[in-house]
């Protein structure tokens, strides 16, 4: 099989159907599978523990984030509460202080209540991070670009700093905002990575998934036991929505960044605007780090308003082609306030999101439409 990133994303464990030679994937809407005699069976018993379909798509994941090793789950929470499950009471996270929202409500209000203990820093201040690691630390968990501050960390520097521990934790990147195609967190030391497939994998906006790929097999079996003693799998049809976006993942992301940069140019010099986050824009702290590790800066953008909350909202609600809508990733573009949509958990946390911030999932669409559709929101708003 060539190495080659697009040829992996439409081949990688999509060989033609030996039956009828099915190009594409069948889905396999079965829920048990015939055994020929008592525990002699053709690889597949009941479809909680497996399934053709999503051992496609879980080969193809793995390929491209360069690894053998995934495991598909209904959800990017049900993925990421998967790999929490490997720590034990007492042990510690030290997590990004600025995650999903989603992500740090299962921290801070589910597995805080098990004996699980969180802290979090600034993950792009590698000293913040030295300092943070306890005697304790089992796990670090980041975001590279952050949600919804698009930071940056250097998993390099990241991973030679856990490395030189006496009992090394985990290393977790989520690569939701990245993809496999930008960024390939395992190659500069991430012991697992993980994505919400409902975003720019999926690419559409017509399915919830998530995906957990691991560098070690040691990792993906205890992985594997609980994606099947939890059951929190996806369908055949998810799998095959998903694989079917990965086809055009590589294509999507050039468009999705070529039209991102242009919008954050454009904010980026709006009287109305106070400050523009885009990795592979100039402006960006992280600038330098972000092209040395990404291929692209990706599709997301986040902005602050000079006048806050109120003009925050005024710019989400009179957009027409951008949808005042939560999620990203898709075709389509999204705008959203993150203090009070996908952020809301953290609000009177140390992780609170500036109210006046917006972030924006930049789609497909002819970019000079988009340019137009928020230039007149923000003149709207004068």
């Amino acid at each position: 099989m060539p190495d080659h990133f697009e040829t992996l994303a439409i081949h990688a464990g999509q060989d033609p159907e030996k039956t009828t030679g099915a190009v594409m994937t069948p889905i396999y809407q079965t829920s048990t599978y015939a055994q020929a005699s008592v525990g002699q069976h053709l690889g597949y018993e009941y479809s909680r523990t497996g399934n053709p379909t999503r051992t496609a798509l879980e080969t193809c994941l793995a390929a491209l984030e360069g690894s053998n090793f995934g495991l598909a789950f209904a959800s990017g929470m049900a993925a990421v509460d998967a790999v929490l499950r490997l720590l034990e009471p007492g042990d510690h996270v030290l997590a990004g202080n600025d995650v999903y929202g989603g992500t740090f409500r299962l921290f801070d209000k589910e597995f805080s209540r098990y004996g699980l203990r969180f802290s979090y820093v600034d993950t792009s201040d590698l000293d913040q991070v030295k300092s943070g690691i306890k005697n304790n630390t089992r796990l670090v968990w980041l975001e590279t670009p952050s949600n919804p501050l698009l930071n940056i960390t250097d998993l390099k520097g990241i991973a030679d700093i856990l490395r030189a521990a006496d009992r090394p934790p985990y290393l977790v990147v989520d690569n939701t905002f990245a993809t496999p195609y930008l960024q390939q967190p395992i190659e500069l030391g991430a012991d697992m990575v993980v994505h919400s497939t409902t975003k720019y994998i999926g690419g559409h906006s017509d399915v919830i998934g998530g995906v957990v790929i691991s560098a070690a097999e040691e990792i993906h079996n205890r992985l594997g036991f609980l994606q099947n003693a939890a059951g929190a799998v996806p369908g055949p049809m998810d799998c095959f929505l998903v694989l079917r976006g990965l086809k055009t993942l590589a294509v999507r992301m050039d468009r999705h960044a070529s039209n991102a940069y242009s919008i954050a140019d454009f904010l980026g010099d709006h009287p109305a605007v106070l400050e523009v986050r885009y990795p592979f824009h100039p402006s960006h702290p992280h600038f330098e780090l972000a092209k040395s590790q990404m291929k692209n800066g990706g599709g997301m953008v986040s902005f602050t308003m000079k006048d806050g909350a109120s003009a925050a909202h005024h710019v989400a609600e009179m957009t027409r082609l951008f949808t005042l809508a939560e999620s990203l990733g898709g075709v389509e573009s999204l705008i959203e306030i993150p203090a009070v949509m996908t952020h809301l958990s953290t609000a009177g946390s140390p992780l609170e999101i500036e109210p006046g911030l917006i972030r924006l999932s930049v789609g497909l669409e002819h970019v000079d439409d988009l340019l137009e559709d928020l230039e007149n929101a923000l003149e709207a708003y004068k």
